[in-house]
């Protein structure tokens, strides 16, 4: 058996020792989409890809630095490669959570030129936490016993065809790349 996983671009990953070089924000970008929220647990397709969209367009409304809303495009960028374990389950994989860290780490450092801070690991997380709650509201029917968050985007949960969600990560990526380096459009 290989000890890689072979990406939509044809790259072998090992996601047991990753390898910076690997990691392409097209292999990102198209297997996202492909990803289900909530482990496939909702009540109509929702991607990974789409929640990462929202974060990053949340992230923006909120006044967030370009170098926050790409980590929020990116916060679950790692799934792509080790697939995501439920919040609950993965308090008891203290190895996954460590593989994951450490591969998250590696791909904000490569495309944010290093790790987050502990400001900018807290707005993201606020982010996510308050489109978490909109996930498990109106994905789930949970009821939540936090208070409503305000939001400064729309959120729609209607199906959209991956196509146009990777096209949409990409388009977002290169211009907050662009924006966060100086430079004119970002690809890798």
């Amino acid at each position: 058996m290989p000890e890689h996983i072979t990406t939509y671009s044809g790259q072998w990953f090992d996601p047991t020792a990753p390898d910076p070089a690997a990691i392409h924000i097209e292999d990102i970008a198209h297997a996202l989409p492909l990803i289900c929220r909530g482990n496939g647990h909702v009540h109509r397709f929702f991607s990974v890809g789409r929640h990462c969209i929202f974060c990053a367009r949340e992230a923006e409304a909120r006044g967030a630095s370009d170098r926050v809303v790409l980590a929020c495009l990116l916060h679950d960028a790692s799934e792509c490669y080790l697939s995501d374990v439920p919040r609950p389950f993965k308090k008891q994989l203290p190895g996954y959570r460590e593989a994951e860290d450490r591969l998250l780490n590696m791909i904000y450092t490569k495309y944010l030129g290093s790790g987050l801070t502990a400001e900018e690991e807290r707005q993201l997380k606020e982010i996510d936490d308050d489109l978490l709650w909109y996930d498990l509201t109106y994905l789930l029917n949970e009821k939540e016993t936090r208070p409503q968050p305000q939001m400064h985007i729309e959120i729609s949960y209607d199906w959209v065809p991956f196509e146009q969600v990777t096209e949409e990560y990409l388009r977002l990526f290169r211009i907050f790349s662009a924006r966060l380096h100086g430079k004119g459009e970002v690809s890798e």
